[in-house]
C-alpha cells in the first residue's frame, strides 16, 4: 500500500512539473545543452529561501548551503528502503563528479523532524558521504522548505507505533550557487547520468 501511494504521489508531481516548470529550450536559456528535459530554471517558481537547523545544530538557510553545485534531497533517516537506495545513488554520483575535478556535495532535508535529529542526521550523512549536509528543523520549517522546492511528504498514521513511515517524493534536484534550481533527477537515472549532467551544468554557470 505504502508504495502504491508513493507511486501516486510521484506521478501527482511529475504533473505539477510538467505544469509550472516549463522552461522553452532557447537562446536565453544558458543550460538548455545541458537538459535531458524542458524542466529547469529561467521561469521556474521551484526553490527559495529556508531556515533550517543542521547537523551541527546551527541554524542555516539557503545561501549557507548552496554554496557550491548540490544534489539535493527530501526523505528521512528511518526510511526503510528508498531513501538509502537513492542516495547512496547521489553519492556514487557525486564520486564521479569529485573524480572529474568538480567541486560538489549533497545535501538531505529530513521531512520527518519530531525523529531526525542533528545528531541522528550526522550519523546518516556520514554514513553515506563526507560532503553530505544533514539539515532538520521545526515541522514549519520542514513544510516551507518542502513547499519551496514542490515536494510531497504526508506522515502515515502512527497510532502508538514509533516506527511509522513517512510517504513522500524521490525527486532529486541539482541546485547551484546564485543561480538556484536547474534540473531534477528520478529515480530511475543512473549515477553516470547524473554525473554527466551535473558536470555540463556547472561548465555552463561558469
Amino acid at each position: 500500500m505504502t508504495r502504491i501511494i508513493a507511486v501516486v504521489a510521484a506521478v501527482a508531481i511529475v504533473a505539477l512539473i510538467g505544469a509550472t516548470w516549463y522552461v522553452s529550450r532557447s537562446e536565453t536559456d544558458a543550460f538548455a545543452d545541458c537538459r535531458a528535459s524542458v524542466v529547469g530554471s529561467g521561469t521556474s517558481t521551484i526553490g527559495g529561501p529556508f531556515e533550517l537547523v543542521d547537523e551541527d545544530g546551527q541554524t542555516v538557510t539557503d545561501q549557507d548551503v548552496f554554496t557550491k553545485p548540490t544534489l539535493l534531497y527530501f526523505g528521512y533517516t528511518f526510511c526503510p528502503d528508498v531513501c538509502p537506495l537513492d542516495n547512496a545513488r547521489n553519492a556514487e554520483a557525486l564520486d564521479l563528479v569529485q573524480e572529474r575535478g568538480y567541486d560538489a556535495q549533497m545535501a538531505f532535508i529530513s521531512i520527518d523532524p519530531d525523529r531526525d535529529t542533528p545528531e541522528q542526521l550526522k550519523d546518516f550523512t556520514s554514513f553515506l558521504h563526507d560532503d553530505m549536509i544533514g539539515l532538520t528543523g521545526s515541522p514549519e520549517q520542514v513544510k516551507a522548505a518542502s513547499q519551496a522546492y514542490k515536494t510531497y511528504y504526508k506522515k502515515q498514521d502512527e497510532g502508538d507505533d514509533e516506527y511509522y513511515l513517512v510517504d513522500h517524493s524521490t525527486f532529486t534536484y541539482l541546485v547551484l550557487p546564485e543561480t538556484g534550481f536547474v534540473e531534477f533527477f528520478k529515480r530511475d537515472d543512473s549515477p553516470e547520468k547524473i554525473a554527466e549532467s551535473m558536470s555540463c551544468f556547472i561548465d555552463a554557470s561558469s
